[in-house]
């Protein structure tokens, strides 16, 4: 049987909930229909220690915004899906749990089918927010390593005691790869991280987290049209930590505590692994991006007669690294690939995709009357996924909405 609706968002985490949010305010009846749990990407796309690098202060959900007593704090996983779950009792959105969208057609009189487990929904409008993180990238080469080592990504990684015994090869520098290097090195596993080209950022510049820096000082409302190439919205997250009141967490900070630094992972042959000689270079490139930020804080200082905070510029990096070493002469049992995240919208049955795979949208609205996208990367700004940000977005998709109704 096909049931049918005005409108039907795919996805309940904070992109789907934030649109779901706007259109309740405005009387529009909708759906959201969720694969499994509200949420459900940062249930299970996490590790055990998770805790957000972004301030709690910095939480700014539609009818949601941080009030806690803890404002300069990380909230922990469970905190963070619990604040998810609140959010949604706090405004009642119809969300169908447990029920995926396993593909999505456009009709030719107008309109939307989608496939359901119970059947079929034909919906005036679709709103896509199936989430940032959709697809686990593995690098060119991961296909290489010998079978007999225990490979895993890193939602499903978990924690050090899930692993076998043995050292661990971490693919990914970003904000996950650097943390989980930290976490197996903490816990007694020698750790040789694979480094590829990350940002990163002091946990405080003066008085303020530097989070709050780069919102305050615009710097993520920079748009994709400011990024040198396309492939920049690949780029990953700063790195940083929030674990334990938040600290810094770098490539500096790893080598310091004894965390070996390798380049670029390029392949295997037999048991023998192979790594680019560009460690230096990957350095360099996260120190441009910290010296970019500083740009933007010095410019709000000046607009605001502020003054200029002390910053943490250090000297460039230049360490001795290897480029290829046996597996089994290091004792590396382990190979976690954090090496990001493509988007993944092979159900979509649209051409409204680039050549990476990202929506083709203007505003959240594609080139198909009644579809739109929210919660995407550099969707309409650097903000546009993230807790600080995407509610924006979803304001804007929603009022697209409302008129097009009308």
């Amino acid at each position: 049987m096909t049931e049918s609706v005005e409108v039907a968002i795919v996805g309940a985490g904070q992109a789907g909930l934030a649109t779901s949010w706007y259109l309740k305010q405005a009387g529009v009846e909708h759906v959201v229909l969720e694969a499994r749990r509200i949420a459900e990407t940062w249930r299970t796309r996490r590790w055990d220690s998770f805790c957000l690098v972004t301030p709690n202060s910095e939480i700014r959900l539609p009818g949601a915004v941080y009030q806690g007593a803890d404002p300069d704090g990380f909230l922990t996983l469970s905190e963070l899906v619990e604040y998810f779950e609140s959010w949604a009792l706090s405004f009642g959105p119809d969300v169908k749990e447990q029920c995926p969208v396993s593909r999505l057609d456009v009709r030719p009189g107008g309109g939307f089918l989608l496939t359901l487990p119970s059947g079929s929904l034909q919906a005036q409008t679709v709103v896509v927010a199936s989430g940032a993180y959709q697809n686990a990238h593995r690098p060119a080469g991961a296909e290489t390593l010998p079978s007999w080592l225990d490979q895993r990504l890193a939602e499903e990684y978990g924690n050090p005691d899930r692993l076998p015994p043995g050292n661990v090869l971490v693919v990914g520098s970003g904000q996950t790869g650097c943390q989980l290097a930290e976490e197996l090195h903490d816990a007694g596993r020698r750790v040789v991280l694979a480094c590829g080209r990350c940002p990163w950022l002091p946990r405080r510049t003066g008085d303020w987290d530097t989070v709050v820096w780069m919102h305050r000082s615009g710097f993520v409302e920079r748009t994709p049209d400011m990024l040198p190439s396309p492939a920049s919205r690949l780029v990953g997250n700063s790195q940083a930590t929030g674990r334990n009141g938040g600290r810094d967490l770098n490539f500096r900070t790893l080598h310091r505590d004894g965390v070996e630094l390798v380049g670029r992972f390029l392949g295997a042959e037999g048991d023998t692994v192979r790594f680019a000689d560009d460690l230096a270079a990957s350095v360099d490139f996260g120190d441009a991006r910290w010296a970019e930020l500083r740009v933007y804080i010095d410019r709000h200082c000046a607009r605001n007669g502020i003054p200029v905070p002390g910053y943490d510029i250090p000297p460039p990096m230049r360490i001795s690294t290897r480029q290829s070493f046996d597996l089994k002469k290091e004792g590396i049992t382990s190979v976690i690939w954090t090496s990001g995240y493509r988007p993944e919208y092979g159900w979509v049955k649209a051409d409204v995709f680039d050549d990476m795979g990202f929506p083709i949208q203007k505003d959240g609205r594609s080139p198909v009357p009644g579809l739109y996208f929210v919660g995407v990367h550099w969707m309409r700004k650097q903000k546009s996924a993230i807790l600080y940000g995407v509610g924006e977005d979803a304001e804007i998709v929603a009022r697209q909405i409302v008129e097009e109704r009308r």
